[in-house]
């Protein structure tokens, strides 16, 4: 086993924990947290009857990473450790490897499903677990799964139960939860103290060593001045200035300026409103309108040419018109298609930030790199969205330059189900091909910014992100290596730039709220975070009963589903069944004949009852409306999306985005029953 040894401020941070106290461990990116919670989570099981550790992480790399590289190497030959995700076999019996292991470490959802699952190979309670450590727990707040794990412990805690597991949380960046002053900021540090129920800690005596251990990267403004001329862009706006005057837009709703987020906030409102008011023309209006607005954003991000098939994709899958608003909107890409794509190819027009991006790739990995000739640099590019991200990876493969300058780019994203998702043994490859040095630069969304420990990064570069103080700080704590480089490329004076220097304010200001947390005596402080419990408890129990009011409202049967985009009603709700707590399925063979099956549906997971089958569209209009599931074997059941879908109620039309939201409620699948009504030759 490998000798288990921590620094001074790692020991210093731990004392409490090692006494059995809550508590959350405050040290930076790089401060050896995970290795001071390997170590409490020794002790702990070498001086507690019956221990159980469970190590809940944000993300699946997550998993296998503590896995590896912390908490096998250290525990692993005294005690079993397991690793456990959403794409292991084991999550289907989650119960019995709690059980049969002494360390468990998983994601978050994981751990809650198991929670609230009532089957006896799947089902946990915390009173089973002795020491619950929670990586990342600055995201135990609002609405987070991590806070929804948290809020049953702390309604057990409220109810009087004794038998609860010890608390230990670590983070980097606790954040100010929004906040600009001092006073919002400590409520912020305050409330996520309560949920946790832990005090914070960090060190006081070896400060110096820290910083000295842990050095943070040279920062650097790389600005840019705004393109003097942007025709491709100003060709955008006149269509999308035609698609306005077409529109007829309410007299009461003002659109913000075009090319902005805020825009695109504006525009998905009057694609709700015309839903609700069965307005097609104002509905389909602003859907186009959003992809327009999203050509404007990679205009500014990326390239004209990313920009142009950004929009040609849209159209060229835009076939089914099924009114002369359609014809119109298809009408107008294409006689300005060619003006369009010509204006993409002018190459004096091009951003400059691509130009800037390029001479700091070039500057770190070329020939003429600062970083000398015995250091082979390796680098983190973050953007917002996958599609940037396949974008800038396109060109890193396409620019002769950087190919030259020896750059080996490959692309991080999230593990989920869509076509630009990556597979957990994806993500995991392109990390270990980056750790070892035949990748040399990850062009990554934020799924890299927390955790991920490659000693030997040296550039971290943000290109056209606006995000909170949380994801900046993270974002630079992934430059590891000695003399790192953390790289902004902004327009000068764009909101890039200004939400950075913000960020650096709020960093400073999140230390002095954790300073103030921390000076609050003990009664005091406990007093504080009881009553924040206790008010988010009582919160909590207020929406749950406003949900249930909601969904009391209507009868399933008193709801119609219609297609969003051509308003044909499809189905009653009374159709939509609930199967296995997550899968909202229509169980009315007559179904069928509002749909047409389209392409197989493909995921990167495989599930215990269940494959996917293929998408399906309306008959009427190709809206998209989800895929079909394979059951059991052979049964076919539609999986709805409903926020593909409109609800026609007795108080008028709605929209919602998640099931959770409709104002009916909805009963559980019954296998049996659906059997006996739809196969009635299946035998039992």
């Amino acid at each position: 086993m490998a000798e288990l040894n921590l620094y001074p401020y790692q020991e210093e941070v731990v004392e409490r924990a090692l006494q059995g106290e809550n508590v959350i461990i405050w040290m930076p990116t790089g401060g050896g947290k995970t290795r001071a919670a390997v170590y409490v989570a020794k002790r702990h099981l070498e001086t507690t009857p019956r221990a159980k550790v469970v190590v809940l992480v944000n993300t699946v790399h997550l998993v296998h990473q503590h896995h590896t590289k912390e908490f096998k190497p250290f525990l692993g030959c005294d005690f079993k450790v397991e690793a456990v995700s959403g794409e292991s076999d084991e999550k289907d019996f989650f119960g019995l490897v709690m059980r049969d292991s002494h360390v468990v470490i998983c994601t978050a959802q994981i751990l809650y499903n198991a929670l609230v699952n009532t089957e006896e190979a799947k089902h946990v309670e915390l009173s089973d677990i002795t020491l619950l450590i929670i990586d990342e727990c600055h995201h135990t707040h609002k609405d987070s799964v991590y806070n929804d794990v948290m809020s049953c412990y702390v309604e057990k805690k409220l109810n009087g139960e004794k038998k609860l597991p010890q608390i230990l949380g670590l983070t980097a960046s606790p954040g100010t939860g929004g906040g600009r002053s001092l006073d919002k900021a400590v409520e912020h540090v305050l409330q996520i103290c309560a949920n946790l129920d832990s005090a914070i800690v960090s060190t006081k005596n070896y400060v110096s060593q820290l910083k000295q251990n842990v050095p943070r990267p040279r920062k650097r403004y790389d600005i840019v001045e705004k393109r003097l001329q942007d025709p491709f862009g100003d060709q955008v706006k006149r269509m999308m200035k035609a698609i306005h005057e077409n529109m007829n837009i309410p007299p009461d709703f003002r659109l913000r300026r075009c090319g902005t987020q805020e825009y695109e906030a504006d525009v998905m409102e009057l694609d709700r409103r015309g839903v609700i008011e069965d307005n097609r023309l104002l509905a389909q209006c602003a859907r186009h309108l959003r992809k327009y607005n999203d050509a404007l954003l990679i205009n500014d991000t990326l390239r004209m040419m990313d920009a142009y098939r950004s929009l040609e994709d849209f159209y060229n899958d835009f076939t089914t018109k099924i009114d002369e608003t359609d014809f119109f909107l298809a009408r107008l890409f294409q006689e300005n298609q060619v003006e369009l794509q010509n204006l993409a190819r002018d190459s004096r027009y091009e951003n400059p930030k691509m130009a800037k991006l390029e001479s700091i790739l070039l500057e770190q990995f070329g020939e003429k790199s600062k970083m000398g000739k015995n250091v082979e640099s390796r680098g983190i590019l973050f953007s917002k969205t996958r599609k940037s991200i396949h974008f800038l990876n396109d060109w890193v493969l396409s620019n002769k330059a950087l190919q030259e300058a020896g750059i080996k780019a490959a692309i991080l994203t999230g593990a989920g189900n869509g076509n630009t998702h990556m597979t957990q043994n994806e993500q995991t490859e392109t990390i270990r091909l980056f750790s070892q040095g035949a990748l040399n630069l990850l062009i990554s969304t934020s799924v890299a910014e927390e955790g991920l420990d490659i000693p030997e990064c040296n550039l971290v570069v943000r290109y056209g992100l606006l995000t909170n103080e949380i994801a900046q700080q993270q974002a630079s704590g992934r430059a590891r290596a000695k003399d790192s480089q953390y790289s902004v490329v902004a327009d000068r004076g764009g909101a890039e730039e200004q939400r950075e220097r913000l960020n650096e304010s709020l960093e400073e200001l999140t230390g002095k709220a954790i300073a103030k947390v921390q000076q609050i005596n003990h009664e005091e402080f406990r007093k504080k975070i009881s009553d924040l419990q206790m008010q988010a408890f009582m919160n909590r129990r207020l929406a749950e009963s406003q949900k249930t009011e909601k969904r009391s409202g209507n009868t399933a049967a008193s709801v119609q589903l219609l297609c969003r985009n051509c308003s044909k009603s499809v189905a009653s709700a009374s159709d939509i069944k609930l199967l296995e707590k997550t899968h909202f399925v229509n169980v009315n063979p007559g179904f069928e004949r509002h749909y047409k099956v389209g392409e197989k549906k493909e995921l990167t997971r495989s599930f215990e009852n269940w494959e996917p089958g293929c998408k399906i569209r309306c008959s009427n209009c190709d809206q998209n409306w989800g895929f079909q599931m394979k059951y059991k074997g052979d049964i076919l059941l539609p999986n709805l999306a409903i926020k593909n879908l409109a609800l026609k109620t007795p108080e008028g039309r709605k929209t919602v985005k998640q099931w959770k939201d409709a104002p009916f409620t909805v009963e559980d699948f019954n296998f049996e029953e659906y059997c006996i009504d739809n196969v009635p030759d299946l035998l039992y």
